[in-house]
């Protein structure tokens, strides 16, 4: 028997691949929300991979009958903790109680079936179809979830491709022939045909799989790069994005925009230290951000400057919400501030009507702040667009 031959090749090239792949998916667990997903997957390539020791076992070793057992079953439950994987990447509900009976009862058929001859169908389509199973359910937990992105079809598309294969390698396990017994597997050219087809597809749907939790990261790292670390507010460049969304979203004005400036703030860091002045910044984030609607984006634009979008709110509204919130603003303590700190805030409001106004809106809204500071603060101011003077023809 030739130890080196293609097929054992194509096996030890899967283990790595495999074992690869379960380090790569327990390093992005400790960067990635889904952690529990990433080491659910990980852990199913590692399991899926102590299928190759037990090949060998089978191929050179008198122990055929528990190497075929434990072959069987490592690349079932490889793929069942994979399928554990994608349910909590795509939150989708997985009970692990249903998936373990399943592969206790799909190892006992296995075991069953181990004497009827291997290069035929009653033996190669009960093999073959629990491994397919397992990837369908991956595919349909993906279909049953709300998420809809090209990366996520394409991982359907893949596990659907996969437990497809399956079936197709039942068939050509009968068509080419898989050996007449267990340890004749890794001599056949359906072997080679089989771990050739297991690595194309184990690649993409590893790749497939990082791909999703590598986009996930991008995009809580891009989301952390808007959001302002003391008030956890959105910082200025993710008040413009998102307000910019906000009237993609709904293009028929009239808007408001509200600006908010606490008073003599430096005076608070001078007198009672940094730490109370940022307890300041967090309060009256916080007292904003619950002010207001789902629909407004609220962010600290710097230093103690905040600003607030009202998509489809007409002025008088606004003006009415900015002098709720000066009030609650002078009456609250928040956590952190000292008992003989009080606090104050001046607000500006603009409002437009087109999205283009956005900008010039922004700017009479600053105007409007400078107006109430200069007023003597604690205080609400507007301005409005200046109408243009037509001359008179005839």
């Amino acid at each position: 028997m030739d130890v080196f031959n293609g097929a054992n090749l194509y096996l030890i090239v899967n283990f790595v691949i495999a074992m690869s792949f379960a380090g790569v998916f327990f390093a992005v667990s400790r960067r990635s929300r889904s952690r529990a997903a990433a080491r659910w997957i990980g852990l199913g390539f590692a399991v899926a991979s102590l299928s190759v020791p037990a090949e060998l076992v089978i191929a050179y070793t008198p122990f055929v009958r528990p190497g075929a057992a434990v072959a069987f079953a490592a690349v079932l439950a490889g793929l069942l903790l994979i399928r554990m994987g994608v349910g909590s990447l795509y939150n989708v509900n997985t009970r692990p109680a249903p998936l373990a009976i399943f592969l206790v009862v799909c190892t006992a058929i296995v075991i069953a079936i181990y004497d009827q001859p291997r290069s035929t169908l009653s033996h190669s389509i009960p093999y073959q179809t629990p491994f397919a199973i397992s990837c369908l359910l991956s595919a349909a937990a993906i279909a049953f979830s709300s998420h809809r992105a090209p990366v996520d079809r394409w991982m359907m598309f893949v596990f659907s491709l996969t437990g497809a294969h399956f079936f197709l390698k039942a068939y050509l396990a009968a068509a080419v022939g898989a050996g007449r017994v267990a340890s004749d597997y890794l001599f056949s050219n359906y072997a080679v045909i089989s771990q050739s087809l297991t690595a194309v597809l184990m690649v993409m749907t590893g790749l497939s799989l990082l791909a999703v939790l590598v986009l996930q990261i991008m995009a809580d790292e891009r989301s952390n790069s808007e959001i302002d670390s003391l008030s956890r507010l959105l910082n200025r460049r993710g008040f413009e994005k998102h307000a910019g969304e906000a009237l993609r979203r709904s293009p028929i004005g009239p808007h408001s925009v509200i600006f908010c400036d606490i008073d003599h703030f430096k005076r608070v860091n001078d007198t009672y230290g940094h730490y109370a002045g940022d307890a300041v910044i967090r309060t009256v984030g916080q007292l904003l951000a619950e002010s207001v609607s789902d629909s407004a984006v609220v962010g600290r634009l710097g230093g103690e400057e905040f600003g607030i979008l009202l998509p489809r709110v007409q002025l008088d509204a606004a003006m009415l919400l900015a002098h709720a919130i000066r009030g609650a603003i002078a009456v609250h303590k928040g956590s952190g501030m000292p008992d003989t700190l009080s606090i104050t805030a001046s607000f500006g409001v603009s409002t437009f009507s087109e999205t283009g106004g956005f900008a010039r809106a922004m700017r009479l809204a600053d105007n409007a702040l400078y107006d109430a500071k200069a007023a003597g603060r604690n205080c609400v101011k507007y301005r409005l667009e200046p109408l243009a003077i037509v001359p008179a023809v005839g």
